[in-house]
């Protein structure tokens, strides 16, 4: 049956009001209308999980290209941009946003064959373009520019990786936002295009043979559908060899393991040629295994290095037969080993100890080690003399501009230089030397933006969430503000996957700060901020730590004069969207409105479609009898309660997200409206060019920009709108 009835109804829905009055009682409720929203259609589908009988209503809405679910797209879609368009500030913030953006963007120079190889983006263009240096002296010149491959930008390419003489860019093209990869091979010398094309690539790079004749990389089996293309799950994963001027169809293969359908393979070539490292991981799991294969004989075959993912191996590098590795054997917040990889068994030596401070990241530069510390949520860089399998010599630490965030150094064992990103909530993105030899920094590239990064300040503060746990976060806004209890403020979050939320500077959050907004950064359990013991807080059983710290800092920003219910925001992506959609749930009344990013919202099916499974080992899966009574009890889609008067609400996401899919979003707007007792919006935005963020063109990132802080400064008050730009 197609509908067709309902189909016309949604198409034609539009923003009447009934002219609902809110409760005086509820300090979530706006001075809005109540919407007629599109109508969707409530089935009658049931689902049975261990005795439970579980609802889905809206499993319709699992097919974004159904006849009946373009109709509820497109309505949807008219209610909330005819809701943003009546804001007038929302023009102002564009504005502000793109006057903001338009300054120079470098990226972390890769040094190969003595060129020089980086992302720049003089400012406003949809996609970082790539250059290269033939030397040290020489003009760059443009080699690749992403933004003459589609006329709105939403082809970009999302990795590349320069051979070993620097002859040769191969360079992975993505379309819309998808994690499907189809890389191509261009020369340097002339900037021309091989024939070369590798399709089906996924969560993977290009990592090229020392000689230069290919590269490894890992790949799917080509969808059988379209359908499959888009939501299918991802198993199997194979890493291929693929030689330059033959055809994907002649690819070698290299290692599959056809009882483990999980299993994903990560290539990377030592320095010296003689060896590939292969770093196998299942899921979104810190822990892995470490194999190896011997490129010195043809003959030879995968060995199994570390095996049985009891903790995390990562390869730093490799100085004779001695391999160095950062990993959380017998030590969670991690630390440096070595083994002699000629030896016929791995027995690990330690190099350098776990210290109170998690080891984030090692590269070998120099022939030393350059370790990336992280100290409540701040980064820190120490260099290390390291003395083959013995114990290495601490050679201190590297001052930083301020506290904030570095990106993982890169460089080469025998190159005496490296390079490495540095920022912090008022500091853009700087590009940094390092000279391990000097053990000195130097600015390599320092982008001029339009503000005054003296007239903001951040704090740190440390909450006591419900089990009494300490929290910290990061609050910044501008300096001298009147923290008299009313300030609008955005309180964003993650909290998952091991992923540490550190300063970082935002086009996006200075433009709400600007507008006399507060913005305060989370360090959530689930995170990595504290080494794996953090991570393993909030997650599976134990995920409702998650949302009990960020209810606790909510509740602590307006018991300490920052905001009020109606003044306070939450947002998040992903990950990030699951928390805004739990805390909705769980809080309705402590909010004032939620902005919920891509997120995963239906935590009984997420599993079932595209990468979804690899996130088990953070949240588990329904079919789990253990674990399926916390996922119902916190999954947002299950717990929006008829009747409830929800704050205003924007959830966000783009209707071929091959990540995390719409259906996630979709089936938690349509239930949210269903059940909203109040008169506050819950809309929903769903770009139809975009994926789940990756390589998204800037101007559509404007666009969301100017929606989001356009969508608070119409429900929450208090917001200055941005001064025209001349």
């Amino acid at each position: 049956m197609r509908w067709a009835t309902l189909a016309m109804a949604v198409l034609m829905a539009s923003c009447a009001t009934k002219g609902a009055k809110a409760p005086e009682n509820d300090p979530t409720a706006v001075a809005a209308p109540k919407y007629d929203y599109p109508a969707a259609r409530r089935s009658d589908v049931k689902d049975t999980y261990h005795g439970v009988e579980v609802a889905d209503p809206y499993r319709w809405l699992e097919d974004p290209d159904s006849e009946e679910s373009r109709a509820w797209i497109d309505a949807e879609n008219a209610i909330t941009f005819g809701f943003l368009e009546k804001v007038g500030a929302r023009d102002a913030i564009r504005e502000r946003a793109r006057a903001l953006w338009d300054y120079e963007k470098f990226g972390v120079p890769v040094e190969e064959g003595g060129r020089l190889f980086y992302e720049y983006n003089p400012g406003l263009l949809n996609q970082e373009q790539i250059f290269v240096k033939d030397s040290a002296d020489a003009e760059a010149r443009l080699l690749l520019d992403p933004n003459t491959l589609s006329a709105d930008g939403t082809v970009a390419v999302s990795a590349w990786s320069v051979s070993r003489d620097g002859e040769h860019l191969a360079y992975a093209l993505s379309s819309s936002g998808s994690d499907w990869k189809t890389w191509k091979v261009r020369k340097v010398d002339d900037g021309t295009d091989l024939p070369d094309e590798v399709k089906w690539s996924k969560f993977s790079g290009a990592a090229w043979a020392a000689d230069g004749s290919g590269f490894y990389y890992g790949a799917y089996d080509a969808p059988k559908s379209e359908e499959e293309e888009k939501q299918g799950a991802n198993f199997f994963q194979k890493l291929y060899f693929h030689t330059l001027g033959k055809p994907q169809s002649e690819d070698r293969l290299v290692y599959e393991r056809k009882d483990h359908k999980e299993w994903g393979f990560d290539a990377q070539v030592t320095e010296d040629g003689t060896t590939l490292v292969i770093h196998v991981w299942k899921g979104t799991a810190p822990e892995n295994q470490l194999f190896t294969l011997d490129l010195k004989d043809a003959r030879a075959e995968v060995i199994e290095r570390l095996s049985g993912f009891d903790a995390l191996y990562h390869f730093i590098g490799k100085a004779g037969s001695t391999v160095f590795l950062r990993t959380t054997k017998d030590a969670p917040r991690a630390r440096i080993m070595a083994f002699d990889l000629s030896a016929s068994e791995v027995k690990l030596t330690e190099v350098v100890p776990q210290r109170e401070e998690p080891l984030e990241s090692v590269a070998h530069i120099g022939g030393r080690l350059v370790a990336t510390y992280l100290s409540d949520a701040k980064h820190s860089l120490r260099l290390f003399e390291p003395a083959g399998l013995g114990a290495a010599k601490d050679l201190g630490e590297l001052a930083l501009p301020v506290p904030g965030t570095l990106t993982p150094p890169q460089g080469h064992a025998d190159a005496p230089t490296g390079y490495f990103a540095f920022t912090s909530f008022t500091y853009p993105t700087t590009v940094f030397r390092l000279d391990v030899a000097k053990a000195s920094l130097e600015i390599f590239r320092q982008p001029e933006v339009d503000f005054d990064p003296g007239a903001f300040e951040t704090r740190q503060v440390f909450v006591k969430s419900k089990d009494g746990t300490k929290v910290p976060a990061f609050i910044t806004h501008k300096k001298g503000l009147a923290l008299d209890g009313a300030r609008p403020t955005y309180l964003y979050g993650y909290g998952g996957f091991n992923v540490s939320l550190t300063p970082y500077y935002s086009t996006s959050n200075l433009v709400w700060m600007e507008m006399g907004g507060v913005y305060v950064s989370t360090n959530l359990r689930g995170g990595g901020e504290y080494g794996e013991a953090w991570h393993q807080a909030g997650i599976l059983e134990r995920k409702q730590n998650v949302f009990d710290d960020f209810h606790a800092i909510a509740e602590w920003l307006k018991a300490n004069g920052y905001t009020r219910t109606d003044r306070l925001a939450i947002g998040g992506g992903s990950n990030g969207g699951l928390l805004v959609g739990a805390s909705i749930t769980q809080h309705p009344e402590s909010f004032g409105a939620a902005i919920a990013a891509v997120g995963v919202m239906d935590m009984l099916r997420y599993h079932t479609w595209t990468i979804g499974w690899a996130w088990a080992s953070d949240y588990g899966t329904s079919e789990d009898a253990k674990v399926f009574p916390a996922l119902l009890a916190y999954s947002p889609l299950h717990n929006v309660k008829e009747g409830t008067h929800y704050p205003p609400t924007l959830i966000t996401t783009a209707d071929h997200d091959d990540r995390v899919v719409p259906a996630h979003s979709f089936k938690f707007a349509a239930a949210l409206q269903h059940a909203q007792a109040g008169p506050a919006p819950v809309l929903i935005r769903i770009e139809t060019k975009a994926g789940h963020g990756a390589g998204k063109p800037t101007e559509k990132i404007l666009d969301e920009v100017a929606d989001r802080w356009a969508f608070l400064h119409a429900t929450l008050g208090g917001l200055e709108a941005p001064a025209p730009v001349e």
